[in-house]
């Protein structure tokens, strides 16, 4: 699968995310957006979450659903979107609505908007490209893998949601992982 062009635009606070030694870099985390659309996902990766670091929340590249590759952080720096798996990881952002704009209450849990052949093209496309670029790169996995925090629902007290489900139930594992070359870590 052929690499696909990639729109470079740095968030504003990019420089001031770690640097990192790109050979210690082994996971790619697949993340959705949650979000109704692109440019949305772009407002939320500029807020700044940590005001000691002047910092957000962001993946390294975002996948809109027409398969446009948006780069927003470089992967020589550690951007913040799995707990305690940033600095050796790669966040790769799909645009999908996924549990919008209820995310945490217990009555909106569903997640039924499919990926687009587009998106998973291009998502196959990165990371044979990040493969070529990162030696040490062996491991893909889900941000719902490796959060599995769960929280009280905000419509429901009494019930308790997870805090992070995607992609979600829809994300078409059994394609991905045979053709990218990188082993599922759960």
């Amino acid at each position: 699968m052929p690499a696909p062009p990639i729109v470079h635009s740095p968030l504003p606070y990019e420089s001031r995310l770690q640097a990192r030694d790109r050979a210690a870099i082994d996971l790619v985390v697949i993340h959705c957006t949650e979000l109704p659309d692109l440019a949305t996902a772009r407002e939320f990766g500029e807020q700044v979450h940590y005001a000691g670091s002047g910092t957000g929340n962001s993946g390294h590249f975002y996948i809109d659903r027409d398969g446009s590759v948006h780069q927003y952080v470089d992967i020589g720096r550690v951007a913040h979107h799995t707990r305690g798996h940033n600095a050796r990881s790669i966040g790769i952002e799909l645009v999908n609505t996924g549990r919008w704009p209820n995310w945490l209450d217990a009555g909106h849990q569903a997640m039924d908007e499919p990926y687009g052949e587009a998106q998973i093209d291009a998502l196959l496309g990165l990371l044979e490209s990040l493969r070529g670029q990162l030696p040490g790169l062996a491991w893909i996995a889900g941000h719902e893998d490796l959060d599995t925090t769960e929280v009280e629902a905000r419509d429901d007290p009494a019930r308790r949601v997870r805090r992070k489900r995607d992609p979600g139930p829809l994300f078409p594992w059994a394609t991905v992982v045979p053709a990218c070359g990188l082993q599922r870590q759960a």
